[in-house]
């Protein structure tokens, strides 16, 4: 067995059952690597942590949080700790320099089955595409993004009404439990590489707030699934008497009624929007200046905007 002295690269809400797990189960954990703080809150006046660094302060772990990776008072900071393995949970791009240098190598946690979903937003990208599964793939990092050679993968379902958010909480556990794994059998010397098969890369780039417009001009179940896939944040959105208005849940609806795409209308006590073939219904919603609301909740206040007006893309 090998005697681990293992370095953490995370950020986010979703690293920290995997260094959590790590930690519980009595690894070697020398250090933590994660973002600088920043201000954020109301008026951004209030420097914030990140979750990592938060959970590796409670457990008196030593964090180091370099603005560049390549910076050589950092990589000395990093050499000093003397890693033998790095692991990559939701972190960013790695020069050679950080990832080369532990003698065990530097692995990284993929939210996809890779070589699928290649990219920053895998998670929304599955389900944006209506895939019905997804799952996590623990890799050895090498200089093409997201392209090393496969150590452990575990699958995990998509149902058809998971918004991004809910596969995103599902797999941030399920990660953890492979994660576990992955340093187990490195550990033991107890794994076999498998290759990625580049012909069968799909992509998962990263999302921005301008290109989450819902295209009503689409079918059914993929408005329905583009909104889903974007919940909840960023949001995918449209218009409605000229305010932005976030569709946060929606389920595909069999009622009759024919609008133009976009128009969003009451049938029966139901929220309803118009798409290229059908009408999807609305649960969850957001209008600009206001919060979140249940679809009965926003009919009860909002009634009066909803006249036969077309929205979004025609």
């Amino acid at each position: 067995m090998k005697d681990l002295r293992i370095v953490f690269m995370g950020t986010p809400d979703f690293a920290v059952p995997s260094l959590s797990i790590l930690v519980e189960n009595g690894y070697n954990v020398v250090g933590v690597i994660t973002t600088t703080d920043k201000f954020g809150g109301r008026g951004k006046k209030k420097l914030l942590e990140s979750p990592v660094k938060k959970y590796a302060l409670a457990k008196n772990i030593p964090v180091l949080q370099p603005k560049n990776l390549k910076n050589e008072e950092f990589l000395a900071s990093l050499a000093a700790l003397k890693p033998n393995l790095q692991v990559v949970v939701a972190f960013r791009m790695l020069p050679k320099s950080v990832w080369a240098l532990p003698a065990y190598g530097t692995f990284n946690l993929h939210g996809s089955l890779l070589p699928k979903y290649r990219g920053a937003a895998p998670i929304n990208w599955a389900v944006i595409k209506g895939e019905t599964e997804t799952g996590v793939t623990s890799f050895f990092l090498k200089q093409e993004i997201d392209t090393g050679d496969m150590i452990l993968q575990e699958k995990l379902p998509i149902g058809p009404d998971d918004t991004a958010g809910e596969v995103h909480d599902r797999m941030m556990m399920l990660g953890a439990e492979v994660v576990l794994k992955t340093v187990r059998m490195i550990e033991s010397d107890d794994y076999q590489l498998l290759k990625q098969d580049d012909t069968l890369a799909t992509k998962a780039p990263k999302i921005f707030h301008e290109s989450c417009e819902i295209d009503f001009c689409q079918t059914s179940e993929e408005v329905h699934n583009f909104i889903r896939g974007l919940s909840p944040y960023p949001a995918a959105w449209t218009t409605l008497a000229g305010k932005k208005l976030k569709i946060l849940r929606t389920t595909l609806s069999t009622a009759d009624p024919s609008r133009d795409p976009g128009t969003i209308f009451l049938h029966e006590g139901c929220l309803l929007a118009a798409t290229q073939e059908g009408n999807i219904e609305l649960l969850e919603v957001q209008l600009q200046g206001r919060k979140r609301m249940r679809a009965a909740d926003f009919i009860n206040g909002y009634s009066t905007l909803l006249t036969p007006i077309a929205t979004g893309k025609n």
